[in-house]
Parts: structure tokens; C-alpha cells; sequence
């Protein structure tokens, strides 16, 4: 009878486990959550609304499709470039931002069912005589980077005798051409009627020409079941009649929406302030942090360089050769994108700003630890050691101390350099106050009086910092 028991409750037990193994991994399957890249600034079909939340053709697209198919997703506004390449190097699941299919892009990515079919127009500024493409001649065109649109204009350039200028966003090439320091940009048809009519001062002079189709992409030979949940979902929400709407309730929007809004430095500043406060709040997380670290890379290297040993010396010059030498933005990108791509591990973007902005101010924080070091009367070190201290103790008393009261300026100066630098890492997704600052004017289309902000804030927050050094750099002097 207890052998019959215990019989049944093991089967009982194993059969609950399965089971609830079974329940577990139907739960994690219905819950599985894609990262999803998309554009910074390209209304309708991506762009942030007065609320600060992602919104437009494609955001609502693969929202509506993710809860027909049973799946989650978390939208990344990284910006179109690092969006593809962030999808290349396996650090998110697809790109949907207005990615126009075509063969070589195909090489690279697998691409859903087309979503939208557009074509390229040229426009210009509204009181600009220019027609055609033939007025072009000996003119400066703007154009986005590693769009269809750019690709035609390109094409077009020898044979109408003009030149390109390539920008990474929509509004900085609006506003090229707005501002006269270009004569003409390309875009996608419906970018640009939106713009028009959100208050934007360009007209379109050509008929849509090179039609081509918009498609969700993945990379390569991977994620063949997003693939086919995407196609499965675009066509309920093409029957059900959904995906008409979603299209009518943002290529129907009248520029009287924008217009009723208080457009003044002060309405502007009210109506955004809890953007900006999340953008500083970033920068300035961002700073801390890295400058931590940072401080740790840079005191460890510096100190090695003063070491009486070759070798060590000889890594602390190479450490610090290396990233000072670096650009911060190509450092940015090949850890964001490079290394994923060949370790197969995902970053998140804010682990590789952090590490970005460790290697690169760490290399300056070394340089002026050895220099403050350095700087120290040679005499010091021999006194001390002639007083029987060894080499360790002897730094540690006597040369660190006055050392270190050399380097407090620097200290601060390097931590408001890491502040500013942060705005380079918009490339890569973070959105601290710069970008914060570009996915406000991809709204409002208000440039000058953000910028200003955006701006004005630097300087109080940098005025600041000067202050404490200078307080800091008295208190240790007296």
C-alpha cells in the first residue's frame, strides 16, 4: 500500500512539474518581449508627443500587431543609423523607422511583409524660385544619412552638377535649407507633407519619383518567428480595418493642432519642462557615474605610469595613448555596436556610455595624475626614502598629498568635460539632455528657442561646477 502511494504521489508530483513547466514556458512565450529600434525624428511615422511618448505610423503600427499576436515590445528611439546598426550587431530584436526594402539592404536583413508604399520628393524654401532638379545646378543639397531619399539625391547629383551635405537627423536638414545654407533637401512624400503642415517653412517642387516600400526588418538569419507574427498581424489589422485608421489619424493632421500652442521661450519651456528635467536627470546620472569609474581607471594608470618599472609604465603610456586618441563617438559606437557584433553579448546602451565615458576620461584623469605626480619636486621622494620609508610609503605620505592638491583643478574640470561629452552618447540611444532637446524639435519645430534652453542649462549647471572648483581649490590651499 505504501509502495502504491508513494507510486501515485511521485506521478502526481511529476505530472504537476511538467505541467507547471508546460505553464511556465506558455507564459514566458506569451510574454516574450522584442526590442524594437526605431528613427529619433520621423513624424508621422516616429516622433514624441507633448506627453513625451512615442508615437506616429510605425510606432502604432507594431504596437497594434505585438498585442494581436501576443507578444511585448519596448520601442528604442536610437536614431535610424544606430537603430540598423544596433539590429546588425544583435543588440535588439528589429528596426522599424521608415526603412525602405531594397536589394542590398535584403543582403543584410529579412525583411516582414511592406507596410507602406512611398516615393521621394524635393523641397525647398517657400519663396524659393527653384522648380526642379535642374535648378540645382552648382547648389548645396541637404540629404539624411542612409536613407532612400539620400541614395537618390546621389544618384541625381553629377547629373544635375549640385553637391550633398548628409545630416543624421530630419530637422537639422530642415533647417539647413530653412535657414538658406542649402537650397534643397529630399525626403519621403509623407515625411515631408507632414512637416508642411505641422508649420514647416518648405514646399514640395517634384512629383513622388523612385516608389519605393517601407518593411520591418530583422538581421539576417534570425528572429524567423517575429517575422511571421509581424506578417500575421499586419493583415488582421489590414481587415479589420485598423491599419487605415491608424494611417488617417496622422497623415490627416492639420498644422492648427501645433499652432494653438503657446510657442513663446517660457510657453515652450512649460510645456516641455518634464522632458528637459528627465534629459538633465540622465546627463547628470550619467556624469556621476561615469566620472566614478572613470576616476578609479585614471588614478589606477596613473599611478602605474610613476611606478620605477618599465614595463608598468609602458601599459600606462599605451592605455593613455590609446583612448585619448580615440574620437568619443567612434569609441561610442564600437562598443555600443562593434563588440556585440563579434561576442555575440548584448550592451545596454547606458552600461556602454558608462564604459565609454570611463575609457576615454579615465585617459585624461591618468595623464594628470602623473603630471600632479610628476609635478612634485624630485627631492621629496629622494628625502623621504633617505629617512629609510620605502618607495610605497614614501608616495603614499609624502608625494600623494601635494600631488593630489596639484590635481583638484583638474579633477573638476574633467568632471564638467564628462558632462558635456554625455551629449555625444545620443547616438547611441541614451537620452540625456541633448537628445531630449531633438526629440522636442522633431514635435514643435521650434529649434532656436530649445537649443537656447537646452543651452542655458549647460551653462548654469557648468557655472556651478566652476564655482565648487574654485571653492574647492581655495579651501585646500589655505
Amino acid at each position: 500500500m505504501k509502495k502504491i502511494t508513494l507510486f501515485l504521489s511521485s506521478l502526481l508530483l511529476l505530472g504537476l512539474f511538467v505541467f507547471g513547466s508546460q505553464q511556465v514556458q506558455s507564459v514566458q512565450a506569451a510574454e516574450k518581449t522584442y526590442e524594437i529600434g526605431t528613427d529619433v525624428t520621423y513624424p508621422p511615422f516616429e516622433f514624441a508627443n507633448k506627453d513625451n511618448k512615442y508615437v506616429g505610423i510605425d510606432i502604432d503600427i507594431m504596437k497594434a500587431i505585438a498585442k494581436s499576436e501576443g507578444f511585448k515590445v519596448n520601442i528604442q528611439p536610437l536614431g535610424f543609423n544606430a537603430a540598423v546598426q544596433a539590429v546588425q550587431s544583435g543588440q535588439i530584436d528589429g528596426v522599424i523607422a521608415g526603412m525602405t526594402i531594397t536589394d542590398e539592404r535584403k543582403a543584410k536583413f529579412d525583411f516582414a511583409d511592406p507596410y507602406y508604399h512611398t516615393g521621394v520628393v524635393m523641397a525647398v524654401k517657400k519663396d524659393s524660385k527653384i522648380t526642379g532638379l535642374k535648378g540645382l545646378k552648382g547648389q548645396r543639397v541637404a540629404i539624411k544619412t542612409g536613407t532612400a531619399a539620400g541614395d537618390y539625391a546621389k544618384s541625381k547629383a553629377k547629373e544635375y552638377g549640385f553637391t550633398t551635405v548628409t545630416f543624421d537627423d530630419s530637422d537639422n536638414m530642415y533647417n539647413d535649407v530653412v535657414n538658406g545654407n542649402s537650397v534643397a533637401c529630399f525626403e519621403d512624400e509623407p515625411v515631408m507633407q507632414y512637416g508642411i503642415k505641422t508649420g514647416l517653412g518648405l514646399k514640395i517642387v517634384t512629383n513622388p519619383v523612385q516608389g519605393g516600400d517601407y518593411g520591418f526588418a530583422v538581421k539576417k538569419g534570425t528572429n524567423p518567428e517575429l517575422v511571421a507574427k509581424f506578417n500575421k498581424g499586419l493583415k488582421k489589422l489590414k481587415a479589420s480595418g485598423e491599419y487605415a485608421k491608424i494611417q488617417a489619424k496622422y497623415l490627416n493632421t492639420k498644422a492648427s493642432s501645433e499652432k494653438e500652442a503657446d510657442h513663446s521661450f517660457f510657453g515652450l519651456l512649460k510645456e516641455n519642462k518634464g522632458a528637459i528635467l528627465d534629459g538633465l536627470g540622465q546627463t547628470l546620472l550619467l556624469t556621476v557615474i561615469a566620472i566614478f569609474f572613470a576616476t578609479i581607471f585614471g588614478v589606477f594608470f596613473g599611478l602605474l605610469g610613476v611606478l620605477p618599472n618599465k614595463f608598468a609604465r609602458a601599459v600606462s603610456d599605451t592605455v593613455i595613448y590609446i583612448f585619448r586618441g580615440l574620437p568619443l563617438l567612434v569609441l561610442a559606437l564600437f562598443i555600443y555596436t562593434g563588440i556585440p557584433s563579434l561576442t555575440g553579448q548584448k550592451i545596454p546602451a547606458m552600461v556602454a556610455g558608462v564604459i565609454t565615458l570611463m575609457f576615454n576620461e579615465g585617459a585624461y584623469t591618468a595623464a594628470f595624475v602623473k603630471g600632479g605626480i610628476g609635478a612634485v619636486s624630485a627631492g621629496q621622494m629622494e628625502a623621504a626614502r633617505s629617512l629609510g620609508l620605502p618607495y610605497g610609503k614614501a608616495m603614499r605620505r609624502v608625494i600623494l598629498p601635494q600631488g593630489i592638491r596639484i590635481m583638484v583643478p583638474s579633477f573638476i574640470n574633467q568632471f564638467i568635460i564628462t558632462l558635456k561629452d554625455t551629449s555625444i552618447l545620443s547616438i547611441i540611444g541614451i537620452v540625456e539632455l541633448t537628445q531630449a532637446g531633438k526629440i522636442i524639435i522633431a514635435r514643435n519645430l521650434e529649434g532656436f528657442k530649445i537649443w537656447g534652453m537646452i543651452a542655458l542649462i549647460y551653462l548654469i549647471v557648468i557655472t556651478l561646477l566652476t564655482w565648487l572648483s574654485k571653492y574647492i581649490e581655495r579651501r585646500m590651499n589655505n
